[in-house]
């Protein structure tokens, strides 16, 4: 017969002891713990046993007068200072809310509660011992990815402990850093990652940081040599400041510019250039609308786009899920830039717009001679400009303005063709020339053509369509994709 759905086998570790299977009712939390053997040496007192079960109901009132019962029975004491982790790498405390996920075979280890572990973090990373420090920040690191073991640790002013280092304390380290270079990388390398999976929880927030903790972290960024794993965490913090207020978003931007994120674009470590991506994504995404245009016009003059072809797309190495997302995101936020010209009517009225079509018509029969302004000439001009604007293919000859009522594309369309009438001028010419020559029934007229392209290039890419699903998350996780 086949055991209840309730119950699941465990195995709890022990230092210095053989680990105890144990079956645990999920249902009603009662623990009907079996030993594997007959009592021997290296095998577990039940005191032990009791205080493993204990760990699991301490977070239930309901279960804890039962628990304290056994604790009675066994006279032990001090249960609260226990707790059971997952053995395997993430080693997330089990509590009340996550216990029904134990599954079977599933090993567990009874080890420091998180309260008191996150006590002895906090006293140790403040050690005058530089090794003391720096085997507390790594554990920090590790643990802090746990959000139970988070809540304590944050509790006791953890964060702000945290910047403080960042702030005041790397001065002091970077006078050691000739003797000591990789002890104070890895020390910083390790605080950052602790600051940045305690924020990752979401329990604190981005607001209540300082002017003085910002410009720490960006100077990290605009260091032309900084290491590698500082760098990273750098960009991820600055991201998530961006992504998660907009009062940081105002205080980053004036620390960080463009141009100082573009070298970390043209090395070699796709993880660097996926979290600079990912800043620069941010950035633009939480920029004001009248800040976009610009910033998209610096990016065209840095070179952005051959940059990232360079270095990015042509490397040789695939390129991941995370970068693959970040590139997405920054083409959706390219393209929307052109939503005002894709919806914008022209003015038939408007001469400045009238003379990009009067420059088209210029380029492609390039009269050598304008006829004179008199009565007589300006019928001949009329008739002139109808017959070029035919092969230019407009469907309204005499006032081609009237083609580009239509949203979309709108202005989009004839930004396009004037575009690729002044930058590939002889394919332009040949095209217009080629089809005003054809059959009507062979014909691919120019105009007409360029419209329609315009407008279904709109509706595949869905400019302007894209931006809500592109709802900014918090930030990319450290060392983790994050998918779509």
């Amino acid at each position: 017969m086949p055991p209840p759905a309730d119950i699941v086998k465990v195995a709890i570790e022990w230092p210095g002891a053989y680990p105890k299977l144990m079956e645990i009712d999920q249902l009603s939390c009662s623990v009907l713990f079996q030993a594997v053997n007959h009592a021997a040496p290296g095998e577990w007192s039940a005191q032990a046993v009791v205080t493993a079960f204990t760990c699991l109901t301490v977070y239930s009132q309901q279960l804890l007068s039962t628990t304290q019962q056994w604790l009675t029975w066994w006279s032990l004491a001090n249960h609260e200072y226990y707790a059971l982790q997952h053995a395997d790498s993430s080693n997330f405390y089990i509590t009340e809310k996550n216990r029904n996920e134990i599954k079977n075979g599933t090993i567990l280890r009874l080890t420091t509660s998180p309260a008191q572990n996150a006590q002895q973090l906090h006293e140790r990373i403040q050690s005058s011992s530089m090794d003391a420090k720096l085997e507390a920040l790594k554990d920090l690191a590790s643990l802090s990815r746990d959000v139970t073991f988070a809540q304590e640790f944050i509790n006791l002013d953890g964060i702000f402990l945290l910047t403080q280092m960042v702030e005041s304390g790397t001065e002091r380290y970077q006078k050691l850093q000739k003797i000591m270079k990789p002890c104070f990388g890895d020390m910083l390398s390790f605080t950052l990652t602790a600051f940045v999976e305690l924020m990752d929880h979401g329990i604190v927030s981005w607001d209540t940081f300082s002017v003085a903790f910002i410009k720490k972290i960006a100077s990290f960024v605009n260091k032309s040599a900084m290491d590698t794993s500082i760098l990273q965490r750098s960009l991820a913090i600055l991201e998530s400041m961006v992504l998660n207020s907009h009062d940081l978003y105002q205080k980053v931007a004036q620390e960080i510019t463009i141009g100082q994120l573009i070298p970390h674009l043209q090395g070699t470590d796709q993880e660097i250039q996926t979290y600079t991506i990912a800043v620069i994504n941010a950035l633009f995404l939480k920029a004001p609308d009248e800040r976009r245009q610009e910033m998209a016009n610096i990016l065209a003059q840095k070179q952005l786009r051959s940059i990232i072809l360079t270095h990015v797309i042509r490397a040789q190495r695939a390129i991941n899920n995370e970068m693959a997302h970040q590139l997405y995101v920054l083409q959706v936020l390219t393209f929307n830039l052109l939503e005002d010209r894709m919806m914008t009517k022209m003015d038939p009225q408007d001469q400045a717009q009238r003379d990009i079509i009067f420059e088209l018509r210029r380029i492609a029969f390039d009269a050598e001679s304008e006829p004179n302004t008199s009565s007589g000439s300006m019928e001949k001009r009329k008739s002139m400009y109808t017959r070029d604007y035919k092969k230019l293919g407009f469907i309204n000859h005499v006032n081609p303005a009237m083609d580009f009522t239509q949203t979309p594309p709108g202005m989009l369309a004839l930004d396009n063709m004037l575009y690729f009438a002044k930058h590939h001028q002889d394919a332009y010419i040949r095209i217009v020339l080629e089809n005003s020559s054809r059959e009507d029934k062979h014909e691919c007229p120019f105009g007409r053509s360029s419209i329609e392209l315009t407008k279904m290039l709109c509706d595949i890419l869905k400019v302007g369509e894209l931006r809500k699903y592109i709802c900014p998350p918090v930030g990319m996780k450290l060392g983790r994709e994050t998918g779509f």
